[in-house]
């Protein structure tokens, strides 16, 4: 069995993380730090991360701007940025470029700076339309700042907006959650991703909900949500194309051209040619199917021919260890053929592509497993794919230990079910 179960001729995508907020969410366990003095040396620590780099990955197709919040970056800060990434990396001239964005940090001189430096794609942390909402989670935007970012956003002709949305907050019912879908729908994003409030240790509310002050949703609750958003999108036209994730369709964007070009004619803010599929995220995509990517910054994960390996979860031994010299990678592991295929199988059956025949034939019995899951509603094959059905994807953690030597049998899987799966953890970014 090769390493690539299921290749994909697609180009490697490229990560940035940029691990600076003002403040952090009380639900956000991703590496941020809130001291913006440090901002400068972490661009220096990136210049020689990049320049490690240089040369190792081809040319990238899709870039992605996470964090942290990259919309705090300064003018000339994010310029920097893009000036490091064009003089080390080559880029595909119809790039998706994606920054993710605050709200209440978007203003019209923002939002002309990020269309001069090539960005085409906003991922928005919008969570909620409701204050009281957006207050418990320990946002600091309100509703209103995010209808202004979202009219701004479109006045200065971005025209591929995600949104990011939270549903199952304590005391939440489904017409609170009904009244922020359409709020958000309003303003026809092209993208929407859907997740259910988790609490983890360490944060805020994973402490409250450690001492007893806050009830999360019970299962029930979960399911109600989950099947509730992907029917009322899909009725509306999006595509729900990953378990958390919903792509409009029908909608002209921009078709990957894969052919490399250099430095400042990169990220084209026309695309040369247009089709009518749904609006991915090109870049989530490759996680999902296992196609190469680069992570730089402080935790950042990177990927490539079977091996994962990932940086230093800290901004000051991030830059000390580039000002030695060193690589600021924390660890990596060397993927074993099982682990590729244990991966390929959770990656696809949380996606509307689904896992490969191929994998699944490999486990004895699979074609009675795969019966048996086809006659409960749980999956589909289509083109020689498994693919998982809405009622499915509430198994999604479960479903592929049924195709693994010593796994579940179909009986036992449905002992283990989840309402409303949460991110997968080997998802190696926001």
């Amino acid at each position: 069995m090769t390493l690539t179960p299921d290749p994909w001729p697609l180009p490697p995508g490229l990560y940035v993380h940029i691990p600076f907020c003002l403040r952090k969410c009380a639900y956000c366990d991703f590496f941020s730090i809130t001291d913006l003095s440090l901002v400068s040396t972490w661009l220096a620590a990136l210049k020689k991360e990049a320049a490690v780099y240089q040369n190792r990955f081809g040319f990238f197709d899709t870039l992605c701007l996470g964090g942290g919040t990259p919309s705090l970056l300064e003018a000339e800060q994010l310029s920097c940025l893009f000036d490091i990434l064009r003089r080390h990396f080559a880029f595909s001239p119809d790039s998706e470029v994606t920054l993710e964005a605050n709200p209440d940090d978007l203003t019209p001189d923002k939002l002309g700076l990020y269309r001069d430096l090539g960005i085409n794609r906003l991922s928005l942390g919008v969570q909620s339309f409701n204050d009281q909402e957006l207050a418990f989670l320990g946002r600091r935007h309100t509703a209103r700042q995010t209808v202004e970012a979202l009219d701004a956003a479109r006045a200065a002709g971005f025209a591929n907006l995600s949104l990011d949305l939270i549903y199952g907050l304590p005391g939440q019912s489904l017409e609170d959650w009904r009244k922020t879908l359409e709020q958000a729908l309003a303003f026809h994003p092209e993208h929407l991703s859907c997740y259910q409030l988790t609490y983890e240790p360490g944060t805020p509310l994973g402490r409250k909900k450690a001492r007893g002050e806050v009830a999360a949703a019970t299962e029930e609750e979960e399911r109600e949500f989950f099947l509730f958003t992907s029917r009322f999108l899909e009725r509306r036209g999006y595509l729900h194309y990953e378990i958390s994730n919903f792509a409009q369709l029908g909608k002209a964007g921009n078709t990957p051209n894969h052919q490399a070009i250099n430095n400042y004619e990169s990220f084209n803010r026309k695309p040369k040619t247009e089709n009518r599929k749904p609006s991915y995220s090109r870049h989530n995509r490759k996680y999902w199917r296992h196609v190469p990517y680069l992570g730089l910054g402080p935790g950042a994960h990177s990927f490539r021919d079977g091996v994962r390996w990932w940086n230093v979860a800290s901004v000051p031994q991030y830059c000390q260890s580039l000002a030695r010299g060193e690589a600021p990678v924390a660890d990596r592991e060397i993927l074993s053929p099982g682990q590729i295929r244990l991966e390929a199988l959770y990656l696809g059956l949380r996606t509307r592509e689904g896992a490969p025949l191929e994998l699944l034939r490999q486990t004895p019995g699979w074609e009675k497993t795969l019966t048996n899951l086809q006659k409960s509603g749980l999956v589909e094959v289509r083109r020689d794919r498994a693919i998982p059905t809405l009622e499915g994807f509430l198994l999604a953690d479960s479903l592929p230990l049924c195709f693994m030597d010593g796994g579940l049998g179909e009986d036992d899987m449905f002992l283990q079910k989840r309402s409303a799966p949460g991110p997968w953890p080997l998802a190696p970014d926001p």
